[in-house]
Formats: structure tokens, sequence, C-alpha cells
């Protein structure tokens, strides 16, 4: 079952920063370019789509998964990243860290 849920950036960052988003083992590693990501960055400033996140919510999250950014987190995510990992890791990166 889909659903379309709106949440703001600062929402989704905060989430990865408390460890509720996360990433499950079939994820690549991260691989975007710097260029890559400053152009996610341009993109967004001006205003153009930069596309949908993919997350899959399971009550009984299996233990293959890892965490966004520095990996200091207590809890096991909620919520993993299907797809817009790369776009997500960038953004929680540049306006985290």
């Amino acid at each position: 079952m889909f659903r379309e849920v709106s949440y703001r950036l600062s929402k989704l960052l905060d989430e990865i920063e408390d460890g509720d988003i996360g990433l499950p083992d079939i994820q690549r590693p991260f691989v975007w370019s710097r260029t890559k990501v400053r152009d996610l960055f341009d993109s967004m400033y001006r205003g153009f789509p930069v596309g949908y996140f993919l997350f899959w919510e399971n009550p009984a999250v299996p233990a293959g998964t890892r965490q966004i950014g520095v990996n200091d987190k207590q809890q096991v995510a909620r919520r993993l990243i299907v797809d817009g990992q790369q776009r997500l890791t960038s953004l929680y990166s540049v306006i985290k860290n």
C-alpha cells in the first residue's frame, strides 16, 4: 500500500538525526560527487523538482539496517529509505554537518 505524505525538509533531517530514518543493507554506499550535490542544491534553489523519496515503514525492522550520517544513534530506524538515498544523504550531510 502506497500513500503520499508531505514532510518539511527540517522534519526529515531531524528524523535522520534521531535515528528514525535509516538505510536497508541492500542500498549502495553514498557515491555522489561534490558536483552532483551542488547541482541538487542549485536545482532546489531554482525551484526545480528534485524527485520523491520512497520509504518502507515497518514496525518490525530487520536487523540488516544502517544509519545515515554518523552512526551513534541508539534506536532502530522505523522507516527505511528505498529510493532517494543519495539525495537525502546529500541534504543531511550539507545541512547538518
